[in-house]
């Protein structure tokens, strides 16, 4: 299919004012992620940055700027469950990387908010592949908990960091066991502990005494968990610790309980389900890369969709700073593996936003939420289709990354240098 964007319209659009603007997204294959299904040739328009009317006839206002899909799909932004966009540049230079601090006395108070850096280079080359919101992840360090995560667009803008304190990431898998004392044991104590030590916020920290397990600040950081106000995201691989996860939540009640990584959750996708605790997996994820993950299938996402659990999708198996981008074709090989096409593309744009509770504002093409919309030149879970406009926040974003601007300047370039010189 031709890739085209009027370049009148989006110049228009590019030039608007940022208030009071409307911009009508057309002849495209409108996919809601609602009751209303897949509209053919359908229309969005969205002003002052919401979607106000999504169907067959609507009505285009008059100077409304015109987004012509020419034919495209229109879908809603992909929501990247599991990322650290904007917290590493280089992965190998110390300095570059926000993402853990194995040396802090601190570990649930860390928060991903005061390292993240909108302008980051991997964020502009990941909206490139469709994604338009993303939530932030911390890495563990001396201890289980990584810290509070955040939700974030992926604009660019100083404002793209929308909510803070989302959600708290604890390590429960092999790898916690080890820096929790050396065994699985070790670290579910130590959680008690922490839980114990939250509880009893601030009257346990009066005076000079600390908790079990946690410094005043880091319990003050779990409260918001221990009373269920956010989610506590646990990583696990096997069955037998996801199992060990539901008992605590039953126990710790009312908190909220997410699982990411879930290699063997397939396993247990009834007590899951039953349990209504969702799961954050990446569907390709095949290999027994550790004992924690002998149970890794290509089948685990069907398995989990089919036992009626809440899955969105994650791209683990690839690195997180920077490929979330490759989110579209994991939900591809999904539908490979069995998925149904509405089911996988759900996975990774309205159930994520579902997930961390603003399920009501993304992740779907309906009147009254965020205007973040994008076209397609094809099936956006064809690893051959590509994004050729984007709105955020109801404005146009340019599409270009670092990447694409070093293409442009050198692509023409004539070497007239003697030849000896060439290189």
């Amino acid at each position: 299919m031709q890739r085209f964007i009027s370049a009148i319209a989006l110049s228009m659009a590019l030039a608007a004012p940022v208030l009071a603007q409307s911009y009508a997204v057309t002849n495209g294959r409108v996919v809601t992620n609602t009751d209303s299904g897949i509209i053919e040739n359908g229309t969005v328009l969205v002003r002052d940055g919401s979607i106000v009317a999504v169907g067959g006839d609507v009505t285009i206002p008059v100077g409304t700027t015109v987004i012509d899909a020419d034919g495209g799909w229109i879908t809603p932004g992909i929501f990247a469950p599991v990322t650290q966009l904007g917290l590493i540049e280089v992965a190998l230079e110390g300095s570059t990387n926000d993402t853990s601090a194995d040396e802090s006395p601190y570990s649930v108070a860390l928060d991903v908010a005061d390292s993240f850096n909108p302008a980051g280079m991997h964020i502009d080359s990941n909206r490139l592949g469709g994604i338009t919101r993303a939530a932030l992840y911390p890495g563990t360090g001396w201890n289980i908990f990584a810290g509070q995560g955040g939700l974030i667009d992926t604009s660019g803008s100083n404002t793209s960091l929308f909510e803070t304190g989302s959600f708290v990431v604890a390590d429960l898998s092999q790898s916690g066991a080890a820096t929790a004392g050396g065994s699985r044991s070790a670290a579910w104590t130590y959680l008690d502990a922490a839980f114990a030590d939250a509880r009893g916020y601030p009257g346990r920290f009066s005076g000079d005494h600390q908790g079990d397990a946690l410094n005043r600040y880091d319990a003050a950081a779990l409260v918001p968990v221990v009373r269920g106000r956010v989610p506590l995201v646990m990583e696990l691989d096997r069955a037998a610790d996801i199992r060990r996860a539901l008992r605590f939540r039953t126990e710790h009640a009312p908190m909220q309980l997410v699982i990411a990584g879930g290699a063997e959750a397939w396993m247990v996708a009834d007590e899951l389900a039953a349990a209504g605790v969702p799961v954050l997996i990446d569907p390709i994820r095949n290999l027994p890369s550790s004992f924690d993950a002998l149970g890794s299938t290509l089948a685990g996402a069907q398995r989990l969709q089919e036992a009626g659990v809440t899955v969105a999708y994650t791209t683990q198996s690839a690195d997180g700073y920077f490929n979330a981008r490759l989110l579209t074709q994991h939900a591809g090989n999904a539908v490979a593996h069995g998925v149904p096409w509405d089911a996988a593309f759900r996975a990774i744009s309205l159930t994520p936003a579902e997930i961390y509770g603003v399920g009501d504002r993304f992740g779907a093409l309906a009147a009254g939420y965020t205007g973040d919309v994008v076209v397609w030149d094809g099936d956006p879970l064809e690893v051959m289709s590509a994004p050729v406009a984007m709105l955020i926040n109801g404005e146009p974003t340019a599409m270009t990354s670092r990447e694409t601007q070093l293409r442009d300047r050198y692509i023409n370039i004539t070497d007239e240098t003697p030849f000896a010189y060439r290189r």
